[in-house]
């Protein structure tokens, strides 16, 4: 057996054996195994599938101890298995009594948890993909994946395609490291193409009575995918028991991320039957409370509301007028927002998209904005992890070292890559007039068909029996309602649902429990997430099933 510096067994003369947590992690895992229904919140996974079963470490402390026998009975059974043959090396060291230490994981890590993997991996891991194999020929349709570019259906803007090819193509290219925060050009086009009508005016220049804040290039930071640019801010912007205001329902990675670093988050309602509006009392009585229970006056507890305008899950695109109550209520309290664009312009119908940024600007920039967004969604290459952030700050000078601790926190990872930033200017700020038109045609084309995908689902769930739709307004989802009184017993909330949905009919969406719904109030009707990006024919097929399915439970 060849060592391995991960996972290693150190016998002495003082029978002390030293055991990395895989050892013992694969020996308590047959003791600590439980089943869990499917309502209930099971053990976590960090993977990024949807398809594979959830493992969490059993928790080791600091000096957990096995009797040496049955470390060495626990090794033996690990010789017996291909995968951990190599992992087991015997050294000496020094010895004092039968003990086995582990090598512990780290807080963070073990503060690290994903919702939606809690909830769906357990259900996902004997599910069944094809048909064939399920005996009913039901392939399986999955509605919940909130990737474009799944089912192939829709490529992505042809310039990103000829930009990249160009660059590969270019004598010269380089493919050496960049600035950590970003290439100047790929941040220049940013920069521009957010702030197009921007001038000189420095932070503490004056006109007239007001004070006019003009960012730069340099308070950008291009980095690998919104996500990646979400993970920087919030690390900047966030201490261990400092307070995150996030939406409810709201996509998880906002809470993965503040709970990893030990900060609190705290929910604060949408308003479903106002199109998903921010609950604005509720996000005022919050911080109220939270402040007044302060220990340090000195220190702000909340540090940031999160708000997602177009809204992943609910397809919601807010009113610059209740943007503006937003920055409003952010002002009485001195908090500055996280807005989360990374949809951007993708809205149908009569919705404009208003950058909060803007609304901020224009109410004079009273309260910080730190701007998350990407080409990911919006020009569909979410592979690709092109992401950003902007810094607005207020006319204060509020959030300057929260800014320089991201660009710092930039440089653990080195920024994103250097080749596919070359497509950022090529998309955002186009040196032809054939390029600026082709983009054009091709984001007019894209939008038209996501809305009439939406159109389309929309509206045959509508004929659903017991589900009502919240038509989306924008970005690529809608929520369903689901009236549980009207379905058989077998269907009493939204994971059993889904659970049932994809055993009987093979299709698969989301629960709105994986977006925090459910959990805090009873009031809440259960709901579920379908992503509408999907060919029509894929559409109108996991509509009729989910029809049958509907017919089949109702009462």
């Amino acid at each position: 057996m060849s060592p391995n510096d991960g996972q290693t067994i150190i016998a002495n003369d003082d029978n002390i054996v030293l055991m990395s947590p895989p050892l013992i992690d694969r020996r308590l895992k047959n003791n600590n195994s439980n089943d869990r229904t499917a309502s209930s919140t099971p053990a976590t996974s960090t993977s990024s599938s949807p398809y594979l079963q959830p493992s969490t470490p059993p928790h080791v402390p600091s000096g957990f101890a096995l009797q040496l026998n049955d470390a060495i009975a626990t090794a033996d059974l690990e010789q017996q298995e291909d995968t951990f043959d190599d992992n087991i090396a015997l050294s000496s060291s020094s010895i004092r009594n039968d003990v086995v230490i582990a090598s512990p994981a780290s807080q963070k890590s073990l503060r690290t948890h994903n919702p939606i993997r809690a909830i769906v991996d357990p259900i996902m891991a004997h599910s069944i993909k094809c048909g064939k194999e399920r005996g009913d020929g039901k392939d399986q349709i999955s509605l919940a994946l909130g990737d474009p570019t799944a089912y192939g259906n829709i490529p992505p803007c042809p310039v990103i395609i000829s930009a990249i090819t160009d660059a590969l193509q270019a004598p010269g290219m380089a493919a050496g490291y960049v600035n950590a925060v970003g290439t100047a050009e790929a941040r220049h086009a940013i920069h521009k193409y957010h702030y197009p009508n921007t001038n000189n005016t420095k932070l503490d220049d004056r006109k007239a009575d007001s004070i006019i804040v003009v960012t730069s290039p340099d308070d950008v930071i291009v980095a690998n995918g919104a996500s990646g640019a979400l993970e920087l801010g919030l690390t900047a912007l966030l201490d261990e028991d400092s307070v995150l205001l996030v939406p409810r329902p709201g996509f998880p990675l906002y809470q993965v991320i503040a709970e990893s670093h030990g900060a609190r988050v705290v929910h604060y309602d949408l308003l479903p039957n106002q199109g998903w509006e921010c609950d604005l009392d509720h996000i005022d009585r919050i911080i109220s409370k939270e402040e007044e229970n302060a220990h340090d006056v000195s220190t702000k507890v909340v540090r940031g509301i999160v708000v997602n305008n177009p809204s992943n899950p609910t397809g919601a695109v807010y009113s610059e007028e209740h943007l503006r109550q937003i920055v409003k209520l952010a002002e009485k309290w001195n908090v500055p927002i996280i807005a989360d664009e990374i949809y951007g312009d993708l809205v149908f119908g009569n919705n404009v998209f208003h950058p909060m940024a803007n609304v901020a600007s224009k109410l004079g920039y009273t309260v910080p904005i730190i701007t998350a967004s990407g080409l990911g969604k919006q020009y569909l290459i979410p592979g690709w992890r092109l992401g950003w952030l902007i810094f607005q700050d207020s006319r204060h000078g509020s959030i300057q070292d929260v800014k320089k601790g991201a660009q710092r926190l930039a440089q653990v990872v080195l920024g994103a890559s250097r080749l596919a930033q070359v497509v950022i200017p090529a998309v955002l700020d186009p040196c032809n007039e054939s390029d600026v038109a082709a983009i054009a045609q091709w984001k007019e084309n894209l939008y038209t068909q996501v809305e009439d995908q939406a159109a389309l689902l929309c509206g045959l769930l509508k004929e659903c029996q017991g589900l009502e739709v919240i038509h989306p307004q924008g970005a690529m989802y809608a929520m369903v309602k689901i009236h549980a009184r009207l379905f058989d017993e077998d269907i009493y909330d939204d994971v059993s649902f889904m659970k049932l949905l994809l055993e009987e009919e093979n299709i698969v969406v989301l629960p709105g429990r994986a977006f925090g719904m459910g959990q805090e109030e009873e009031r809440d009707t259960p709901v579920f997430r379908v992503v509408f990006c999907a060919p029509e024919d894929v559409l109108r097929c996991a509509s009729e099933r989910i029809s049958s399915f509907c017919s089949r439970h109702a009462v």
